[in-house]
């Protein structure tokens, strides 16, 4: 399977690649629902996901927020792993387009990717709330209880909290790039977190791959279906050494 996808790959022109948590996973970064995954921690703080990760509860009680987002999606340290990699390579090749991805870890900027959208935002970036001004990832992790900007304003993280929106220009560009793919390769998601996963539907070729460990809602969608490794089975079918 890694030859076939290896020869699409050669033959197309305009590939887009849509990916979620699993990328990261072999970063060594928990997912979402995994055993000791970021829900998991959530739910040893005494709520549930959707309660503590909203953002009612962020303007409510900022200080528990913060004590949990340091302890899951702010966490640094991190390093692209082959999936990541390999993209970045597929990038400056110029046969992908851009990457489309769930994370919030910037991981693959940090590879070399440079058209990147990001559905959920990213945790690279931080505003206050009041003036408007970006702070660093090191600024929230290092600013206790809840970091406050100079102007005495809350920090929120630049990140998709639930009972927010998506950003309409990055969602819409998105649908863009994923409707003018020759091949959209899929991977490291479970396709079940909407409208994020939507985004499959917008496909119009024949060339559609997903690469996922556990199967998933659109498996009989695929016209390339791989049950592995998202990091291994990139980075043999693809060359990362020019």
């Amino acid at each position: 399977m890694t030859e076939k996808l290896k020869k699409w790959i050669n033959e197309s022109d305009s590939i887009v690649f849509f990916g979620g948590a699993g990328v990261s996973c072999e970063s060594g970064i928990p997912d979402f629902r995994s055993k000791d995954g970021v829900f998991d921690v959530i739910r040893k703080f005494g709520y549930s996901p959707e309660e503590l990760l909203s953002v009612k509860f962020f303007h409510r009680n900022p200080a528990v927020f913060f004590e949990y987002y340091r302890k899951t999606l702010s966490k640094t340290g991190f390093f692209p792993n082959p999936a990541h990699l390999a993209l970045a390579s597929l990038e400056r090749s110029g046969k992908l387009k851009c990457v489309i991805t769930q994370n919030v870890d910037n991981l693959h900027q940090m590879a070399g990717s440079r058209c990147v959208y990001e559905l959920h935002g990213s945790a690279y970036r931080n505003y206050c709330t009041k003036c408007g001004k970006f702070h660093s990832i090191d600024f929230i992790n290092t600013t206790f209880p809840v970091p406050l900007c100079e102007c005495g304003g809350t920090v929120k993280p630049d990140v998709v909290l639930y009972g927010e929106p998506l950003d309409e220009e990055v969602f819409g560009e998105a649908v863009r790039q994923v409707s003018r793919a020759d091949m959209l390769i899929v991977g490291g998601t479970s396709l079940s977190v909407y409208p994020a996963a939507s985004i499959i539907r917008y496909y119009r070729g024949n060339r559609l791959v997903l690469i996922n460990k556990d199967s998933t809602p659109y498996d009989n969608y695929a016209d390339l279906l791989i049950h592995d490794s998202i990091g291994l089975v990139l980075g043999r079918a693809v060359n990362t050494d020019e």
